[in-house]
């Protein structure tokens, strides 16, 4: 790892990647992070954000370095939202590596990044939660009650502290993006939501914090979730309408792979994601895809327009 250079200047955490051009400020606190955002705004910068919640890799460096290129000043929440994690969930287990993530938010170009306790988002006598019914109960959200609540809610919550004029979410929490979009949209919240593409290995598992859960048999294993939506989507692209049949090239994929146990494959409108009878060339179909190996969890997808 890099040598970083830790400075307190009042109750702010300042950390300088010695090794790179770009400064990354550290904030916990809401005060701080609004006073940064603030000056930022009054020097007439535009403001990205890029919520996560660590443990970063190449996909949310791809969305940091969008926002870079896009926007004056460049915010990264780093936060393990508890609301989103069932009772049974990793949510204790999910990993937390903050040094390697500082380092690779300044290599990639963060200004700030926000990163607050659990107990700051979520104060003791807290109670208000957003719900985006018809999109969240469905795909992820049929087998994780209560997971897109949480979602909503961390991201309004975002939204609003860092008041972003565009903010950046990846192609691969499709189900994530959708219900963003339509609270976006029906809460009237002035941001423009950036959708980049999903970052693959080279032989094409998208990549995702959970990875590095995979024993090195799952890992291998775990390819099948690409080569099922490919195979599908050449069905689609060879002239097939039946979205039962599409669906079954799926799951007869996921089911040629023992140890991968499959949650859902299904074929739905990119809109609505309500499951299809039939393929409409004039619509664009979310082929999506969630599957166990051992007790990792993976989702994938593609969008086919």
């Amino acid at each position: 790892m890099k040598r970083l250079s830790l400075l307190r200047i009042t109750d702010c955490e300042l950390r300088v990647n010695e090794d790179y051009a770009m400064k990354t400020t550290l904030v916990t606190d809401i005060a701080l992070l609004r006073h940064a955002i603030a000056q930022a705004r009054r020097s007439g910068r535009t403001i990205g954000l890029v919520p996560t919640m660590g443990a970063l890799h190449a996909g949310h460096l791809s969305l940091i370095k969008a926002a870079r290129a896009e926007t004056d000043f460049v915010v990264v929440s780093i936060f393990v939202n508890p609301t989103q994690f069932g009772p049974k969930e990793d949510f204790n287990r999910y990993p937390r590596p903050l040094e390697r993530d500082l380092e690779l938010c300044g290599q990639a170009g963060a200004d700030l990044v926000f990163h607050p306790q659990p107990e700051v988002m979520y104060p003791s006598d807290y109670r208000t939660f957003v719900e985006v019914t018809g999109l969240q109960d469905v795909l992820c959200g049929a087998s994780r009650p209560g997971h897109f609540r949480g979602v909503a809610t961390v991201v309004l919550k975002l939204l609003n502290l860092v008041q972003p004029d565009r903010a950046y979410f990846g192609q691969k929490d499709a189900q994530q993006v959708r219900i963003v979009q339509q609270m976006v949209r029906d809460l009237n919240v002035p941001v423009e939501i950036r959708v980049c593409p999903i970052v693959r290995e080279a032989d094409g598992l998208a990549l995702s914090s959970r990875n590095e859960y995979l024993e090195a048999e799952e890992r291998r294993q775990a390819t099948v979730l690409h080569r099922a939506l490919t195979k599908a989507q050449r069905r689609i692209e060879a002239g097939e309408h039946d979205a039962a049949v599409v669906r079954q090239v799926m799951v007869e994929q996921i089911a040629s792979v023992p140890g991968a146990v499959l949650d859902y494959a299904a074929v739905v409108d990119a809109d609505s994601l309500q499951a299809l009878d039939r393929i409409d060339a004039e619509r664009p179909v979310l082929l999506a895809l969630a599957v166990r190996f051992g007790s990792t969890r993976l989702i994938d997808n593609l969008l086919i327009r």
